[in-house]
């Protein structure tokens, strides 16, 4: 007899299956070595190499204010990007800054990959390291200077409180937010909450998705990075 198994997430109280597999009750399951030759070992290298020489050329049309998108290869990230109701090419968003000629994305991260939760700014290089991810997205929003000043307000504010990273993705509270909700949230706050973002719906279960975000009216793509 054959069983399905499946991997869940669970956003707020919905549970989602991401993966799914068949497994024998009756058998145990064998696995394969992984083995690696050289020539795999160089492949990779080189793949890293590139995608930093991509990284590094698209960091100087990168403005204040413009959000940055990421495609996880881990099996958390393609679950996250299931719950993209248009768009499912990303898994994650945060937004630029540009401080004392340096280049920082401030995001909302939980789980293993920021253990104490709170918000976080890091380098464009290390938000955007081909290591942990697939590809980049730069997208920009067509705002008045004053708006996209607001923005970085709102999130260096965000930071200097500590936020907390959701793990309930619950976006009618805002002493905790997930990445997606950080980000509309931040905007709503720059715009006096004129700004209308779409809602996504699983169920009874209302949420905003990265591509919530990059499919808005005013927001229009730079450029799009797959490392390969």
């Amino acid at each position: 007899m054959s069983r399905l198994i499946f991997l869940f997430i669970t956003v707020g109280a919905v549970c989602i299956p991401v993966f799914g597999a068949m497994l024998s009750c009756n058998q145990k399951e064998v696995l394969n070595p992984l083995i690696l030759s050289k020539q795999d070992s160089i492949d990779a290298q080189k793949l890293i190499t590139r995608a930093f020489k991509s990284i590094t050329a698209v960091k100087p049309n990168i403005q204040s204010g413009d959000l940055i998108t990421r495609t996880g290869n881990d099996f958390t990230s393609q679950g996250l990007r299931t719950l993209n109701q248009r768009n499912q090419t990303y898994s994650h968003c945060g937004i630029a800054s540009i401080e004392n000629d340096s280049l920082f994305i401030y995001h909302a991260l939980g789980g293993e990959w920021n253990p104490d939760e709170k918000l976080k700014r890091e380098p464009f290089e290390l938000f955007a390291e081909p290591y942990s991810n697939k590809g980049i997205g730069v997208f920009h929003f067509n705002l008045t200077d004053t708006t996209r000043q607001q923005l970085i307000k709102a999130a260096q504010n965000y930071y200097a409180a500590g936020l907390m990273f959701d793990m309930d993705f619950d976006l009618t509270t805002d002493d905790r937010m997930y990445c997606a909700e950080f980000i509309y949230k931040s905007f709503l706050k720059a715009s006096h909450k004129q700004m209308v973002f779409n809602k996504s719906k699983i169920g009874r279960f209302i949420f905003i998705g990265v591509d919530d975000i990059f499919l808005h009216p005013l927001c229009s793509i730079k450029t799009a990075v797959v490392y390969k």
